[in-house]
């Protein structure tokens, strides 16, 4: 019997046989993925870790995810999900720092060494700060670690205080700087190649370009979703789909709506993707601003229901205002066809341009002033409207992204170098 089935630190959820499929022939690899989320949910890395899993299991691979016990689960082929142990009743991890999250990192630290002694890997893969103990315990086991790169962890730890004590900063700096130079291979979200190159000028990094393709679209669930949401028949729709962390910026997107509508009266406002809590506080922020009746709120959809809201808008927009990272709900927004409103920052510019986005300054007056032009400008619409779904079509599709993750793995567990690859 093996220890995964004796090991009372681990359970194992939803195992599945390798897939039957195999694209392009490859040899089944038994892979381990390390993802310190709560898997699944519909937000940013889940999301991605999801689409990692599908290929790996499409590709003919035996995968082992080791994660979180907070999540839903889903059966992917190929994929044996082990949950590590909820001592604590944790039942949600927020987005970023917290106590919870320290706490289940820890016991992931700890069922990441039980299950290298149980079980022989070819490859780790490591998502976010998972990567710091799997490759010190790849390297004594000898295992190639890819660090799969989200975010730039400083960058987002720079938003808490303790982070902001130069010692402290400095420890994390240097903590970076070892684990970029020390992995084969960082992935990472589009926009953060630089980020690596930076701190560790040797690295070989690949950006990730995710798939997104879209989603069948039932015309009745779009009416029902517009009834719901008591959405005028007229009324010009503008949607922001995403977490409401305050990188997002949706202070500036509240702070936008009424200039907006003093110029399209019939426009409404729709933001989905926050928790209850951050809802209801963004709710206290619109009341203040009396945008009343003008703006709708919508806690975490599964992405059914996402695809319906972006396929009903009229505007789809990404207020960002930092970080460096694209975000995911870009490659969804291209998918859509859907003209797209987004601020001129570095991250939005790794994959929208002036002819596929309106790209305005981060600031109320801007992000107003690009989601009036569009809304009063229909053969703007039309435009960015048709460059966005030409660039998905050709760039943003499943083969694509099978082929770079086969690429990928071929390298890292050919002990071969990988070239630099952007988006």
């Amino acid at each position: 019997m093996s220890r995964r089935e004796t090991d009372p630190a681990i359970r194992t959820v939803a195992a599945r046989p390798p897939a039957s499929e195999v694209h392009g022939g490859a040899a089944a690899l038994p892979v381990l993925v390390v993802a310190p989320q709560p898997f699944y949910e519909d937000r940013g890395t889940p999301i991605a870790v999801h689409q990692l899993l599908w290929a790996l299991g499409r590709l003919g691979n035996s995968v082992d995810l080791l994660t979180y016990p907070v999540g839903r689960d889903v059966r992917l082929p190929g994929v044996t999900v082990l949950r590590i142990p909820n001592r604590f009743g944790i039942r949600a991890v927020p987005i970023g720092l917290s106590l919870r999250k320290l706490i289940l990192d820890a016991e992931l630290a700890v069922a990441l060494r039980r299950r290298l002694r149980a079980q022989r890997y070819r490859c780790i893969h490591a998502v976010e700060e998972a990567a710091f103990p799997a490759l010190f315990l790849g390297r004594r086991a000898g295992i190639p670690v890819i660090y799969d790169m989200q975010s730039s962890l400083p960058e987002q730890l720079a938003q808490h205080w303790m982070f902001r004590i130069p010692a402290v900063r400095a420890m994390l700096d240097a903590c970076e700087r070892w684990l970029l130079r020390g992995v084969a291979a960082v992935v990472s979200s589009a926009g953060l190649a630089a980020r690596v190159h930076a701190v560790a000028p040797r690295a070989e990094v690949r950006e990730w370009v995710y798939a997104s393709e879209p989603y069948p679209i039932d015309q009745e669930q779009v009416e029902r979703l517009r009834a719901e949401l008591r959405i005028p028949g007229h009324a010009r729709l503008v949607v922001y789909a995403g977490t409401f962390e305050d990188y997002q910026g949706l202070p500036v997107l509240l702070a936008a709506i009424p200039a907006v509508c003093r110029s399209v009266p019939d426009a409404v406002f729709v933001c989905a993707g926050g928790s209850s809590n951050d809802c209801r506080a963004v709710a206290r922020t619109a009341a203040r601003l009396n945008l009343d009746g003008r703006l709708r709120l919508l806690p975490r959809q599964p992405r059914e229901r996402v695809a319906a809201l972006l396929a009903m808008a009229d505007v789809l927009v990404s207020p960002r205002v930092y970080g460096q990272n694209l975000p995911l709900k870009i490659f969804d927004y291209l998918a859509a066809g859907r003209p797209i409103v987004a601020t001129d920052i570095p991250a939005h510019r790794t994959i929208l341009t002036p002819e596929r986005a309106v790209l305005v300054t981060a600031d109320a007056e801007g992000l107003a002033r690009g989601i009036r032009d569009v809304l009063l400008d229909p053969a703007l619409a039309g435009r960015l409207a048709d460059a966005a779904r030409t660039y998905a079509e050709r760039h943003l599709g499943e083969a694509g992204f099978l082929r770079t993750v086969e690429e990928l793995y071929d390298r890292v567990c050919a002990g071969e170098t990988m070239s630099v690859r952007g988006s």
